[in-house]
């Protein structure tokens, strides 16, 4: 009886582990590291990574999320609201995690042995982290909306 719907039960955990994380990570875990650690940089590092980590969770659950929808409902999929916001969340950790990433990651790398927020890069720092957090508060109600969605249709 569960081999049966295993597919749906994979694909509820997904949308738990993926959207319960990225809220976790945001707003609760990383703010804590900033205000508990006192070396903003080494809370940098660790929140850098544990971003990453989270991004490739994010592209697992998304991909097999959209395979599910497709196997689910062919074509119709597409047309879907639950399809159209994971592929939008999907966008979004990708322009995050290959696009935004590897520009924070070059200013600091630019601005060594400087912490980049003491160095002349913090600027262009600081607006690219801006963009940065505005996409994944965008990801973060997308995740709000495909846990609405995904337990009405």
């Amino acid at each position: 009886m569960i081999v049966r719907y295993l597919p749906r039960y994979l694909a509820t955990l997904s949308i738990t582990f993926w959207v319960g994380g990225m809220w976790m990570l945001g707003y609760v875990a990383v703010p804590t590291l900033f205000r508990i650690l006192p070396d903003r940089q080494l809370a940098g590092i660790v929140a850098g990574h544990l971003f990453t980590s989270l991004a490739y969770v994010g592209m697992a659950c998304a991909l097999y999320l959209l395979v599910y929808q497709l196997k689910q409902f062919g074509h119709a999929a597409l047309h879907r609201a639950t399809f159209r916001i994971i592929g939008m969340m999907l966008l979004l950790v990708l322009i995050g995690q290959f696009v935004l990433q590897p520009i924070l990651a070059d200013l600091k790398a630019r601005a060594f042995p400087l912490d980049v927020m003491s160095s002349f890069f913090a600027s262009q720092f600081t607006t690219w982290h801006a963009v940065s957090g505005i996409l994944y508060l965008i990801q973060s109600l997308l995740g709000i909306a495909l846990v609405l969605v995904s337990r009405s249709e």
